[in-house]
């Protein structure tokens, strides 16, 4: 490399050795290509602290799993401050902004305002999941969770104040509105991840009432079925008071948030997470106290499990993962794919500066008589595929139409992805110092580096 920060776009095929660190999953046996039944799916996400880490960091890592045709674009959004009374478009909503907002990077489907996963300037990250619980979901538009994704990154500045902003605002709006692109409705309710660099909270929510668990060490995953059991750190202050009113808990014993709330006839995506929910616990399992970047890759590739998916209907359509060391005078690195399956895509690092360059390969085109803005909506379609997006899914038709080329162009986007990790962990590592002005630059120049490949 010409500097432990910037990839060469030459390439060094040949020298990975398809393993990642620490005795990681085998990356080969997850480069496999597109299979798999059409269960709906949606999406997994996982986070790692101390002891179950390698190095004093916390690690986020998600996968959002969408419709097969969703485009996922990656948007920086810089620091902002507002005036008394202005307000905020959503995606379907216009609520009260709020006096400051921090810097955030986001992962979303480009038609929509909010965003599958992302962070912010502060080292907070956030996932959401689909759930369907006995409260029934709402038919009218409010607020997406996706919406409560980016709401929470703009505004906390930590995962506790996230959880806080999302709360709120879920008490006063709601959640509803179809959470896909098309005129049938999709609607679901949602639980959240949220993580800084010394704790994480999972959020469940069913309509306005949640429930919130903290945790403080080790290792968790949530996978579009509630979760929290009786280990209820903060929740809704008339959570068992609905449960009880509606004959849902007797309102004797212990309380567990997932037993009273789940629907007792799952529909078959929740029964298929069930499986993935396991298979990700169990993964996390095998690798505590060695858990790295690395290992949340290849757990997100993994096909086997369902946790990356592909098939007619659904698929991983955006991936993440994010190290927040302990140490505050080290970067928060977060790492973005801004194409579809992961095992097919180069995770490239992102770092908060000053000064960020400008990315428009991930970003895709905006429509003045936006179908997603037009009442009715989703009569008809556009085309939102970004350049990075165009050129990956040409590179896909090569993979999966000359085997031998496309092993090879597989092998090229390993070995550019091994790169930019070398180069972010020796910064993490304190074995080279930071340039700010390589920082600025990094996410655009590994997007031209992935793009000259596909060329």
């Amino acid at each position: 490399m010409g500097s432990l920060l910037s990839p060469n776009p030459k390439g060094t095929a040949g020298t990975h050795s398809g393993r990642g660190q620490e005795g990681d999953i085998p990356l080969g046996a997850r480069f496999r290509m597109a299979g798999g039944d059409s269960t709906p799916s949606s999406c997994d996400c996982f986070v790692a602290l101390p002891p179950h880490t390698a190095a004093p960091a916390v690690i986020f890592g998600k996968n959002a799993d969408r419709p097969r045709s969703e485009v996922q674009e990656v948007l920086y959004v810089p620091a902002a401050t507002h005036q008394p009374g202005d307000k905020v478009q959503c995606t379907y909503l216009e609520i009260e902004q709020a006096e400051r907002t921090h810097a955030v990077v986001l992962s979303r489907p480009a038609w929509l305002w909010g965003a599958e996963m992302g962070a912010n300037e502060h080292g907070v990250c956030v996932g959401n999941e689909g759930v369907w619980t006995r409260e029934p979901v709402g038919q009218d538009e409010a607020l997406l969770g996706m919406d409560l994704v980016r709401l929470a990154l703009e505004r906390g500045s930590s995962a506790r104040e996230a959880l806080e902003v999302i709360t709120a605002l879920l008490e006063r709006y709601g959640q509803g509105g179809s959470c896909k692109e098309e005129p049938v409705p999709f609607i679901y309710h949602n639980t959240f991840l949220l993580a800084d660099r010394t704790e994480a909270w999972v959020l469940e929510t069913a309509g306005r009432y949640w429930a919130a668990q903290q945790i403080q060490e080790g290792s968790r995953n949530i996978s579009n079925q509630l979760s929290i059991g009786k280990e209820i750190t903060a929740e809704h202050p008339g959570l068992r008071q609905r449960a009880h009113s509606q004959g849902w808990w007797s309102g004797d014993g212990e309380f567990s948030f997932a037993q009273v709330f789940s629907l007792t006839q799952q529909p078959p995506r929740m029964e298929a997470a069930k499986a993935r929910y396991s298979a990700g616990r169990e993964l996390l399992q095998q690798h505590a106290g060695h858990i790295t970047a690395e290992t949340f890759m290849a757990i997100l590739r993994d096909k086997a499990s369902g946790i990356c998916v592909d098939t007619e209907g659904f698929r991983t359509a955006g991936s993440m993962v994010s190290v927040l060391p302990r140490d505050p005078a080290l970067p928060c690195i977060h790492f973005f794919t801004a194409t579809p399956d992961p095992s097919r895509s180069v995770f490239k690092p992102f770092v908060f500066v000053a000064g960020l360059k400008p990315v428009p390969q991930v970003r895709s085109p905006t429509f003045r008589d936006d179908p997603a803005k037009q009442i009715p909506r989703f009569q008809s379609t556009v085309d939102r595929r970004h350049e990075l997006y165009r050129r990956h899914q040409a590179a896909l038709e090569l993979m999966e139409s000359d085997q031998e080329q496309g092993q090879k162009l597989l092998q090229t986007l390993q070995d550019l992805e091994k790169q930019g990790l070398e180069g972010m962990n020796a910064l993490l590592e304190g074995t080279v110092a930071p340039c700010p002005e390589e920082l600025a630059d990094l996410f655009f120049d590994c997007v031209e580096a992935e793009m000259k490949f596909y060329t």
